[in-house]
């Protein structure tokens, strides 16, 4: 049964900085070209690490973020101011009209500053506690995306910030509609952000043996689905979009790229790193997107994956799926545009939630590429052939973490 008496939610803004493209069209038009975004790792020299490759950011972001400013940001928070002004700018709202205690801001990071914490965890070993920066707290804590992000636009209305490892994206957006839906706010500025190609973090990956070593063909290394897949690749990059009461958003003349109008979240209660068997967890999420939103799942016609290029969660992902949708499963489009991105972590699920925006407003769905060798045991429509052109009422954005933490947001065709 869906949530009466709750008010609407557009998405009426933008924000994606990405391995495959920074700003909404550049980010549309690689999808739509199955472009890939992961190449050799130049943040650090990688010698050292079985991965040695990883969508990084590679546009030029001066002139977003003051020279001086950005000395005292860590990167993750870098990349989500960015991200929310190209989302503002590609709403058309003011700074007078985001100014103010109707106005909130929902920006998660699954890793937070871990750069800084490296940099300065190399201080304190080869200098002493008293060559500690003091802005070592201020760079490296969670919450400062969406603490600069609200001091930025005069945000004063509802603020929090998610950290759910790999499903932050998905739930910060998802926590943001509830204010709006609640009348706590009118626009909320909402999503994730993540930089974590650093030594330890990829080091840390590798060493559990999650990431992907295809490291003379990274163009290919990520593989949802297919059967010689061998790990996820790490990426980078930042999401944001700008969510309005739907009513206002439409009295103002703004374009609505779509309406968020289901949200899940739900535990494993399995395992630390690996997902429950046949998906359970994820089953929860779904089900509850679609109850939420009163929809079944025979109306659903497009589900954006979480899609890893892991064993496990391709696996177990699809099975879930098929439990939900049962034989609808086999007529939905189901891609993971990770095999272009690669996995941005806590901005994962809000990267993705812009591409499923853009895929219901363009009518362009966006394709699984390097699916090659299909795994036999994943049988699915996983949208192998290339970006392909399909009108669907309602799709799914599916994310899961690390801890067993499941996140699924259900959006409407506006």
């Amino acid at each position: 049964m869906s949530v009466t008496g709750l008010r609407r939610v557009a998405v009426t803004g933008l924000g994606p900085v990405t391995p495959i493209g920074t700003g909404a069209q550049a980010f549309a038009e690689a999808q739509r070209a199955g472009k890939s975004g992961i190449g050799p790792i130049t943040h650090f020299d990688p010698s050292d690490v079985a991965s040695k490759i990883a969508g990084e950011v590679r546009d030029d972001l001066t002139g977003f973020v003051d020279s001086r400013e950005a000395r005292k940001l860590d990167r993750y928070v870098q990349l989500a101011l960015v991200a929310a002004e190209l989302a503002v700018r590609d709403s058309g709202l003011t700074e007078d009209e985001l100014r103010g205690e109707r106005t909130g801001a929902v920006i998660g990071s699954g890793i937070g500053g871990v750069k800084t914490f490296e940099e300065q965890a190399n201080v304190l070993r080869t200098r002493g506690p008293g060559r500690i920066s003091p802005m070592f707290i201020p760079m490296m804590i969670a919450n400062m995306a969406t603490g600069h992000v609200a001091m930025r636009y005069g945000a004063t209305g509802p603020s929090s910030t998610v950290v759910t490892a790999c499903a932050t994206g998905t739930g910060s957006v998802g926590d943001a509609a509830r204010y709006i839906q609640l009348g706590l706010a009118d626009v909320m500025l909402a999503g994730g952000t993540e930089a974590a190609v650093t030594p330890i973090a990829v080091g840390g990956f590798a060493n559990m043996k999650a990431l992907s070593t295809r490291n003379d063909a990274p163009e290919e290394a990520s593989r949802p689905f297919s059967a010689s897949r061998d790990g996820f690749v790490l990426g980078e990059g930042a999401g944001v979009v700008v969510l309005e009461d739907y009513e206002k958003a439409k009295a103002r003349g703004a374009t609505i790229y779509a309406e968020i109008v289901g949200y899940g979240t739900s535990a494993d209660a399995h395992h630390i790193t690996l997902p429950a068997p046949e998906g359970r967890g994820a089953q929860v999420a779904m089900r509850m997107a679609l109850a939420t939103a009163g929809v079944n799942p025979e109306q659903v016609g497009y589900i954006n994956a979480h899609g890893t290029s892991t064993h496990f969660n391709d696996l177990h992902e699809t099975q879930g799926i098929k439990h939900v949708f049962g034989a609808h499963a086999h007529e939905l489009a189901v891609s993971s545009t990770k095999s272009m991105t690669g996995h941005l972590l806590g901005a994962a699920g809000a990267v993705e939630a812009i591409a499923v925006a853009q895929a219901l407003h363009d009518g362009i769905l966006p394709p699984t590429i390097n699916l090659t060798d299909p795994d036999p045991l994943l049988d699915l429509d996983y949208v192998p052939e290339g970006a392909r052109e399909g009108k669907v009422e309602y799709a799914l954005s599916n994310s899961f973490a690390f801890g067993g933490q499941n996140a699924a947001l259900l959006f409407k065709r506006a």
